[in-house]
C-alpha cells in the first residue's frame, strides 16, 4: 500500500479514536504513560462533572435535570483536557505540520468552555439549550474562529 497512504490512516485512526476518547490515540501510538494520564484525567473529571449524567439527560430532553446535575466547577476543565489529547495524539501520529494547524482546536476549546459558561443561563426563544447541547454548538464556531485566525496569519504579508 502507498506509504502515503498508509500515514494518513495512522493519523486518522488517532483522531477518530482520540475523539471518542481523551488518551486511546496516545495508546495507538505507543505513548502509553501519556494515554494512561488522559485517560485517567477524563474519568475524573466526567465523574467530579457528572458529565455522563448531564449527556443522558440532555439526550433525554431532561434539560433542567441536567443543569442540576452539572458541577460546572469540574466540568470546565474538559474542553481543554478534550481537545489537548486530541491535537496531541494527532501530532504524535505525524499530524498538524503545517504552521498554526492546531489554532482552529485551540479555539474549539476556548468556545467549548465558554458555551459551559453561558450553559446554566442561555434559551432560544425560551428552550433552555443546557450544558451539553449549548458547548457542543459553540465548538464549530471555535473551529472556526481558529481557521479565520489561521488564514489571516498566513496570508499576512507583514510577518
Amino acid at each position: 500500500m502507498n506509504e502515503k497512504l498508509v500515514g494518513k490512516s495512522k493519523r486518522l485512526e488517532v483522531l477518530l479514536w482520540s475523539i471518542a476518547l481523551p488518551g486511546f490515540g496516545q495508546l495507538l501510538n505507543k505513548k502509553y504513560i501519556k494515554g494512561v494520564i488522559f485517560i485517567l484525567l477524563e474519568f475524573i473529571i466526567n465523574v467530579k462533572g457528572n458529565f455522563n449524567v448531564i449527556i443522558i439527560d440532555s439526550f433525554l430532553g431532561q434539560t433542567y435535570k441536567a443543569l442540576l446535575e452539572t458541577n460546572y466547577l469540574w466540568l470546565m476543565f474538559y474542553p481543554c483536557l478534550y481537545f489537548f489529547a486530541i491535537w496531541d495524539a494527532y501530532k504524535d501520529a505525524g499530524g498538524g505540520k503545517a504552521p498554526f494547524a492546531y489554532l482552529p482546536l485551540v479555539f474549539a476549546a476556548y468556545m467549548t468552555t465558554v458555551g459551559i459558561i453561558y450553559s446554566s443561563v442561555f434559551s432560544v426563544g425560551g428552550i433552555f439549550i443546557c450544558p451539553v447541547w449549548l458547548p457542543m454548538l459553540c465548538m464549530p464556531i471555535g473551529l472556526l474562529i481558529g481557521a479565520i485566525i489561521r488564514w489571516f496569519i498566513l496570508h499576512n504579508k507583514s510577518v
